[in-house]
């Protein structure tokens, strides 16, 4: 028996070794960033089976074997469809500003799609102008509603939506809801997706979380995007989840959320629906590509239209094209560049790009709320703060509310609006999408909005800094060396 046990004693410490060591080669094959590969070892070295189970369930891009597989069958399809749209010359603009132009190059290469002239783009930055503009344009639906949204939370105007959408669909008008299973998990405890069913909404319930096939398929990767389509003609997107913000998160301390949407009208649209598209049978195995933009006349064409691209990230689509965008808009930078974001955790390439900008004497803003409902993320951005202020990158604390608005403007002309924080968890995991517009007058919209927020925050001194408790220091450092895992 002694020799039993000892027999199965050295297996034991053999299979320890063994799978540790499987682990760490796996991570080491992989195509990730130095720093967050050595996090990762640095998690499993320090608590080896604990860290193991975590690198199983976050540690990779697993959509999932059924998904992975209908991404794949999706876009033959997709091509061909692309392949259509890129036939309505009409549609397509033909003059890029300088600023725009090398931006514009990358997405166009990488989704093969060029920019979109003839749009009409109205920011919107009231919960409730949004949500009275959206339920008219509910209300004057014809064929069809999409809608995809991260969180979806019953209570206030948010109902009045719902109701104006079961109505659409009782009088004829196809209405589709696809929300995220984690963000909206208690919408779908609420009586609503029934009686939304029983009027005749489709509604799905996206990346659903199962405990017992979380070894299957990575249970954080999220359905971010926030998105409406009607009729595809109007779209809306940006930051704004389908929530009350007065009703949303009132035990946080941290105020109420301050997004930003945009609604667009024209072909652009269709690009969005194309996405809609792709993730809808992604999610369901349905087919339901939408139909190309048929515009024998541009409608704002007259009106100076605005010229706008479509950038959409997450599995099935090209890889890092939202980091690379980033990159491109921090470099294309020749005076100001102005960024917003609640959740500041940029990689090591985007931290060195934004440095470079303010060294090289470009004007650099960066807002963040001063308060954040993540103490974790909170902790971790203020750990870069120290370097941005040495290259003179000015750091406006939002002291109005937790500032949810995700935006850049670069020179006053190249926008991007959309979904997508500047971390590591929009930049490589969710699926997000970010409208690009190259417009002065644009521009001079989204400027006014940045300098709203500029004037309810409080910049940041970098003396005052300076003399922060070591304590603090110490927690600071201590999340940046995890920031590649969160």
């Amino acid at each position: 028996m002694t020799t039993f046990y000892a027999v199965m004693s050295w297996l034991l410490v053999f299979g320890y070794w063994l799978l540790i060591a499987g682990v760490t080669l796996r991570i080491l094959m992989k195509r990730r960033t130095v720093p967050s590969a050595m996090a990762w070892l640095l998690v499993i070295y320090i608590l080896p089976l604990v860290g193991i189970i975590a690198y199983l369930l976050f540690g990779e891009l697993h959509l999932g074997k059924r998904r992975a597989e209908r991404a794949q069958e999706m876009w033959p399809s997709t091509v061909n469809w692309l392949g259509e749209l890129r036939s309505c010359t009409k549609i397509f603009a033909t003059q890029i500003s300088p600023v725009s132009e090398p931006l514009f190059q990358l997405c166009e290469h990488r989704h093969g799609v060029p920019a979109v002239r003839g749009n009409q783009l109205q920011l919107m930055t009231s919960f409730d102008d949004t949500i009275k503009s959206l339920i008219r344009d509910i209300e004057l639906a014809e064929n069809s509603i999409e809608m995809v949204f991260y969180i979806w939370q019953a209570g206030g105007q948010v109902d009045n939506v719902s109701e104006a959408l079961m109505a659409a669909a009782r009088r004829g008008v196809r209405c589709r809801i696809m929300l995220d299973s984690a963000g909206s998990m208690h919408f779908f405890r609420t009586p609503y997706p029934g009686l939304m069913r029983k009027a005749g909404i489709e509604v799905v319930e996206a990346l659903k979380v199962n405990v017992l096939r979380v070894f299957l398929r990575r249970m954080d990767l999220r359905q971010h995007r926030k998105i409406v389509l009607i009729d595809n003609d109007i779209a809306y997107t940006g930051s704004m989840n389908m929530v009350d913000p007065r009703f949303f998160k009132q035990g946080s301390g941290v105020g109420q959320w301050i997004d930003l949407m945009a609604r667009i009208q024209g072909p652009v649209a269709t690009i969005l629906g194309i996405i809609y598209a792709c993730d809808w049978e992604v999610e369901t195995g349905k087919r339901l590509l939408p139909e190309p933009p048929n515009y024998t006349m541009l409608p704002f064409e007259d009106e100076a239209g605005h010229t706008v691209q479509v950038i959409a990230s997450g599995p099935g689509f090209p890889e890092e094209i939202i980091h690379q965008a980033l990159l491109t808009s921090v470099y294309s930078a020749r005076k100001q560049l102005i960024m917003t974001t609640p959740y500041f955790v940029p990689s090591d390439d985007l931290l060195h790009a934004i440095c470079t900008a303010a060294l090289r004497g470009v004007d650099v803003n960066i807002i963040v709320p001063k308060k954040n409902d993540s103490i974790m993320v909170g902790w971790a951005s203020r750990s870069f703060f120290s370097e941005l202020l040495e290259a003179g990158v000015k750091i406006h604390q939002f002291e109005g509310g937790l500032l949810h608005t995700k935006s850049v403007l670069v020179d006053g002309q190249l926008s991007l609006v959309g979904t997508v924080n500047l971390d590591i968890r929009s930049l490589w995991l969710n699926f997000e999408v970010t409208v690009v517009v190259d417009d002065e007058a644009f521009g001079q919209d989204l400027g006014c909005v940045q300098d709203d927020y500029i004037a309810r925050s409080t910049i940041l001194d970098p003396a005052e800094w300076a003399k922060r408790p070591m304590w603090q220091r110490v927690i600071e450092r201590l999340f940046y060396f995890f920031s590649p895992l969160l």
